[in-house]
């Protein structure tokens, strides 16, 4: 039975999460990644200020074989990136143990949901991680099928609902607003970016489950 792990884990443990730390202006979200010719190429988005500073970096990298720009906006862009084998050992790990990454990004640390085939392949993931020495904390397994039945949570990871939570308690969705993300940031003890990527991942997340249910229209 298939099983989405989370995980959490240090930016310096692994390249690109070594790489975007030097950046806080910078957040990432990785979208989708795929295997060629024994490269790992992942999909990210990037949103924040230092994007072009971030480009230049990828692009200098000896690690890098290249990033691609494929979508850019004011505030964000979406890049290929194909690393030299086997530099990015964290994300060519999780491919080499056909899993497949549902959701990851950076925060104030890198959160990742993985769905496995089965137990047998997060054991082997997490093989693959003590041979290379990468260390990462497992805070949640589940079932598809717990995923799948559970209508309270919505998916969102801890820090996502609190954030969430926060902002409805407070008022940020009236209109007006009765507070400003510079004040919600402040009482979490995080960066303005930090908290307007939580809360709108988190809000994407709800709002995607509850408009997708069956029936939801009619309810």
């Amino acid at each position: 039975m298939a099983i989405i792990a989370e995980i959490s884990i240090q930016a310096d443990e692994f390249l690109l999460g070594q790489i975007i730390a030097e950046y806080p202006g910078l957040s990432v979200e990785i979208e989708r990644v795929v295997p060629a010719d024994k490269r790992v190429m992942p999909y990210i988005w990037g949103y924040g200020t230092d994007l072009k500073e971030f480009e230049v970096a990828m692009d200098e990298s000896p690690n890098v074989k290249s990033i691609t720009v494929l979508d850019e906006y004011d505030d964000r862009a979406l890049y290929k990136i194909e690393w030299e084998d086997p530099a990015e050992q964290l994300i060519a790990g999780i491919t080499e143990t056909d899993a497949t990454i549902l959701e990851a990004h950076s925060d104030d640390e890198w959160l990742f949901r993985i769905r496995f085939e089965d137990h047998s392949g997060l054991a082997q993931f997490n093989e693959y991680c003590r041979k290379n020495d990468i260390n990462y904390q497992l805070t949640r397994v589940s079932s598809m099928g717990d995923v799948n039945s559970n209508e309270t949570d919505f998916g969102l990871t801890d820090a996502q609902y609190e954030a969430l939570s926060l902002a409805v308690e407070r008022g940020y969705f009236k209109v007006p607003r009765d507070v400003e993300y510079n004040e919600l940031a402040a009482e979490l003890d995080l960066s303005v970016q930090a908290l307007s990527e939580r809360i709108r991942r988190g809000a994407d997340k709800v709002l995607h489950d509850a408009l997708n249910r069956p029936n939801s229209r009619n309810q």
